[in-house]
């Protein structure tokens, strides 16, 4: 493929929309987002930004580019992007529908991102994750592959639609190609497609199909690395390394940085309240959905 990027003017794209404001108000992080800020700052990269601790990892004078300056949220911008993902009196946070074809999908006007990935490669269990300060919205979480059948839109605020796509590969609907295609294509609103790849076993045939459409119609997609924690440093780094070649020389419209997270549920204990999450689950997906909602072409 030619080397020809979609993404002109990196540093204009990712200029906050004015939606969510560059004034002095302050944004209340969570109390485990909170405590994270207290942490050294060599923890606390480990865990906000999984990536920058890789890089540790490469043999000095390798020189392999991770593209890690692309995108680079201060703590403040993600603790911003937290707050739009907390649900509130002012900030509803909703399942609205689910379809099985593009003309059954409601009819938003807002800004769509979409995720997309393999069956069983995480892609709900990421979702219910950036949903954790939205506890009312329900989204369902199978060990089984090919769980999500249909499209589901969730409205984030007044900012902009999720939407969980079906997985593709086993067990994925019979339907799938002429629903996921026809979404892609058509739907005129989708900002940016979230495409998930398991670092275990990097990008396979099924994403190769998965990637070739987002080419075929020109999206603007990112590749979300899910699983990270699944494989030992030096095995995770090779992954990362060799899809991060293929971003650089076999796509035009792919972001060129790659975002790892993980699912990791560690017990926790944070200012006397015990709960299942951790802090490495909340930070992993708050770094993500900084990214989310700077979804401006």
């Amino acid at each position: 493929m030619a080397t020809r990027r979609l993404w002109p003017g990196v540093g204009r794209l990712f200029t906050i929309g004015t939606m969510l404001g560059r004034g002095r108000r302050a944004y209340s992080a969570s109390l485990a987002f909170a405590e994270v800020l207290r942490l050294p700052s060599n923890q606390r990269t480990k865990l906000v930004f999984p990536l920058q601790e890789l890089q540790r990892f490469l043999v000095p004078g390798s020189n392999p580019d991770l593209h890690l300056k692309i995108f680079d949220p201060t703590l403040d911008d993600i603790a911003r992007a937290e707050s739009i993902f907390t649900a509130s009196a002012r900030n509803r946070i909703d399942y609205v529908s689910s379809a099985v074809r593009l003309d059954h999908a409601p009819d938003l006007r807002c800004p769509e991102v979409c995720f997309i990935g393999r069956s069983n490669v995480g892609k709900s269990s990421l979702i219910k994750a950036l949903f954790s300060f939205a506890p009312e919205v329900e989204v369902r979480v199978s060990k089984k592959p090919g769980h999500t059948k249909k499209m589901n839109f969730f409205k984030v605020g007044r900012y902009f639609t999720l939407v969980d796509m079906p997985g593709y590969g086993y067990r994925a609907p019979e339907d799938f190609v002429d629903m996921v295609e026809d979404y892609l294509k058509e739907r005129r609103n989708l900002m940016r497609t979230f495409l998930l790849v398991d670092s275990v076993v990097g990008i396979q045939k099924t994403d190769n199909i998965a990637i070739e459409m987002c080419e075929e119609f020109a999206l603007p997609y990112v590749m979300v690395l899910t699983k990270i924690d699944k494989s030992s440093k030096g095995r995770l780094l090779k992954q990362v390394l060799q899809i991060q070649k293929f971003v650089d020389t076999e796509t035009q419209g792919c972001f060129p940085q790659l975002f790892p997270v993980s699912v990791l549920r560690v017990q926790a204990l944070w200012l006397g309240c015990e709960y299942w999450g951790g802090c490495e689950e909340v930070c992993c997906y708050n770094h993500l959905s900084q990214l989310i909602i700077r979804h401006d072409p």
